[in-house]
């Protein structure tokens, strides 16, 4: 896992990786992984900032570039690819969007699917209650929840465990986001 680095920075870095999803502008500003923005950083964000943005990079090499404004199914593969790579912030920017839309069991499933993101990134982030509350509360949403195509209940049980492992203290396994079947 990765934490992020300060506010600012987190939130241009995250700017930039979704912008490379749809923009190839954006993704050549990715891949150049020449940041004029990051200024006069403090070197361990600088650190942060260029190890996530190669992390994005590996992610998006295997993620074609998206429609302008994707689909909830193209959002949801490019946030299993995100998430993957440890990019788990990115992950709750991407399905936001796609959330505040949504109703029903579909909406269920999504705040599920961020909760649980930005659980791992708490996590990464050093904030252990946080990651662990949020773990469960995101677990507890996707059972309620429904996405057509994706096997929800086997991420939220894993997402559950995490909680768990927190709790006791043991190494956490980040499960693999689900995808569609």
């Amino acid at each position: 896992m990765i934490p992020t680095p300060s506010l600012r920075l987190r939130n241009r870095l995250a700017e930039t990786i979704l912008s490379a999803l749809t923009d190839p502008e954006a993704r050549r500003e990715l891949w150049a992984d020449d940041f004029a923005w990051l200024g006069d950083a403090r070197p361990e964000d600088a650190a942060i900032v260029r190890a996530r943005a190669q992390r994005a990079r590996q992610a998006l090499s295997t993620c074609p570039p998206l429609a302008a404004a994707p689909s909830l199914d193209q959002a949801l593969a490019a946030a299993a690819a995100l998430s993957d790579a440890g990019l788990y912030f990115e992950v709750h920017e991407l399905l936001e969007p796609h959330w505040m839309r949504s109703t029903g069991a579909e909406r269920q499933a999504l705040q599920g699917l961020i909760q649980i993101a930005v659980g791992f990134q708490h996590l990464a982030n050093g904030n252990v209650e946080g990651a662990r509350s949020l773990l469960v509360d995101g677990s507890a949403r996707l059972r309620d929840g429904r996405l057509p195509g994706l096997e929800l209940d086997r991420f939220a049980d894993a997402a559950s465990l995490a909680g768990l492992q927190i709790v006791r203290g043991s190494d956490v396994v980040v499960p693999k986001f689900p995808r569609t079947t």
